[in-house]
């Protein structure tokens, strides 16, 4: 766990990443960084440990231009910084796997993060890696998935409570960091509110877990066991792929 002041309030970070229980290497990439507030989630996509690297390198960029931000003497204006971020990455990662590494020729990544700055929480997003927001026993998700499902869904063109809805271009996504040199991130701002519990995770645990079972995992748990449960809960649902999960607890 990680305690963290920031102004008159104190954020409680728990994370961990897992490989799960089909895959034999680990594409995603997490950080928690309590200095800089920053706190981030990175699925890899790509064969020839093409996604492993792409997540790594979309950490490490983003986290080099916030603290580069953060220590100019420029005032530091977040949602700009973030989108910049996100494009540096997209940007660094293309060029790797186009001009230094063609076997890694397509390689890219989801990425989600929160950023806390001057009592604000900024939580960004590309792909389908989500963030969520635990709040008064309810859970709801704050980002929107970068997918063909989810735009099938918002066209009208696929119903979202037909059984098999899920299967509808699952999988495929429609906007990944790196894949193309530039990218567009959503930003979302909030205001911390003592008692808000954040939850920033790779689609190996939300695809395999149900909304109402996260919720419920919240509802029965401190936040402090829940990063565990959460991880346990996709490998009863048969760990397909990686599972990583950050939880941000806002006193």
């Amino acid at each position: 766990m990680f305690c963290l002041k920031l102004f008159n309030m104190v954020l409680d970070v728990w994370g961990k990443t897992d490989v799960g229980l089909k895959r034999d290497n680990n594409q995603d990439s997490i950080l928690v960084d309590k200095n800089l507030s920053l706190f981030i989630v990175a699925d890899g996509m790509g064969g020839h440990r093409g996604g492993e690297v792409a997540s790594a390198m979309a950490v490490e960029t983003v986290h080099e231009v916030l603290e580069e931000q953060l220590e100019s003497s420029q005032k530091v204006v977040p949602r700009e910084t973030l989108k910049m971020a996100y494009r540096e990455a997209s940007r660094r990662i293309f060029h790797k796997s186009n001009h230094e590494r063609t076997e890694l020729m397509g390689m890219g990544t989801t990425m989600v993060l929160a950023f806390a700055y001057e009592g604000k929480l900024y939580v960004a997003n590309v792909g389908d890696s989500r963030g969520y927001l635990f709040k008064e026993n309810n859970l709801w998700q704050i980002t929107e998935d970068h997918s063909l499902i989810n735009e099938a869904i918002r066209a009208g063109t696929v119903d979202p409570n037909r059984p098999d809805a899920s299967l509808v271009g699952r999988n495929v996504i429609t906007r990944s960091v790196g894949f193309e040199e530039d990218v567009d991130a959503d930003v979302i701002e909030r205001e911390l509110i003592p008692g808000e519990i954040y939850l920033l995770c790779s689609d190996g645990l939300c695809g395999l877990v149900s909304n109402e079972r996260l919720a419920e995992i919240f509802r029965k748990n401190p936040p402090g066991s829940t990063v565990e449960k959460f991880i346990d809960e996709a490998k009863k649902a048969g760990g397909d792929d990686n599972i990583s999960a950050i939880v941000i607890k806002v006193n």
